[in-house]
């Protein structure tokens, strides 16, 4: 019952959100976003007591900070999408829309990750250590990551491999995803547009980044119940947040370092799972005390001219 009254609400609250707080093709004003963020936020966190009720102070402390963490590391996704949306010179108008699918194909495909990982780890405990050290490299990677090459979405491999199906068009043809173009030899042939294009791009975004962010919820808790609800409720709210940040991720300056930070203690965490026991409510303080002081200290280091509004 209690699983299937989480279904029940995750689908009510994506439907709400993809199918009507953003009915229509528009632009996303930074009051819009910033009211949706807190309201998703809130909804998150409010979703503690739920997991107290069911459970105990231990699965609520476990809970929050799982979502905590995975809220987080979704900003990684804003930075990515941004990057995206810029390369594929997608539409004001059309970034909600493709928001939508992307937070819908994120939901989905963490999901069934979650079920496999946990599958996993219930045959295979050793497992366990393959996932710490999985974070441990994405941590490193992060902190001695190169900021001035960014991804490029041409060269996607999934893009190469939609380019084998189906001929890409360089220009939109308004809300549709394949449109018709005369060939040389005048003959009207079906023909990918960028649209489709980024759709597949963000797709094969949120498969790295679940493989990414699963196995550090992981580290926190390996309760079904627990990891499903955190990064379901801390995906809900992704769009919104897209919308609010996106345009100023450049300016935390400090917060790439404060997640690799988190992520390389998650991952020696679960290297040393068998021998040191952590309990979860210094998991909680860790994270939100690293995250909150890589923002603090970004917020300082940018000078104030940059902190204002274009």
């Amino acid at each position: 019952m209690v699983w299937l009254g989480l279904a029940a609400a995750l689908v009510v609250l994506a439907v709400l959100d993809l199918f009507v707080l953003h009915r229509g093709h528009h632009e996303v004003s930074v009051r819009e976003a910033a009211i949706g963020t807190v309201g998703w936020t809130v909804l998150g966190l409010t979703f503690t007591g739920v997991v107290a009720l069911l459970g105990d102070r231990e699965d609520a402390t476990a809970y929050v900070t799982g979502y905590l963490l995975e809220k987080t590391l979704s900003l990684d996704n804003v930075a990515v999408f941004a990057v995206l949306f810029a390369g594929f010179g997608v539409p004001e108008l059309l970034r909600s829309r493709l928001l939508s699918i992307g937070v819908l194909a994120a939901l989905v495909l963490r999901i069934v990750f979650i079920a496999a990982g946990l599958a996993v780890l219930d045959a295979v405990h050793a497992v366990l250590y393959g996932f710490g050290a999985l974070l441990v490299f994405t941590g490193l990677r992060m902190l001695f990551k190169n900021d001035e090459h960014e991804p490029r979405p041409a060269d996607s491999r999934a893009l190469r491999l939609l380019g084998r199906v189906v001929p890409l068009s360089p220009d939109y043809d308004g809300q549709r995803y394949v449109t018709r173009r005369r060939t040389g030899a005048g003959k009207l042939r079906r023909h990918a547009t960028p649209l489709l294009a980024a759709v597949i791009a963000l797709a094969a975004a949120d498969v790295v980044f679940a493989v990414d962010s699963i196995p550090a919820v992981f580290g926190v808790t390996t309760e079904p119940f627990l990891v499903v609800s955190a990064n379901a409720f801390a995906v809900l709210g992704l769009r919104p947040t897209y919308f609010l940040l996106a345009g100023a991720m450049r300016r935390f300056v400090h917060l790439q370092i404060g997640l690799a930070i988190v992520l390389l203690g998650v991952g020696a965490k679960m290297l040393l799972a068998d021998v040191v026991h952590i309990p979860t409510w210094l998991n909680l303080a860790g994270v939100i005390g690293i995250i909150g002081i890589s923002i603090a200290t970004s917020l300082l280091a940018t000078p104030t001219a940059e902190r204002q509004p274009a």
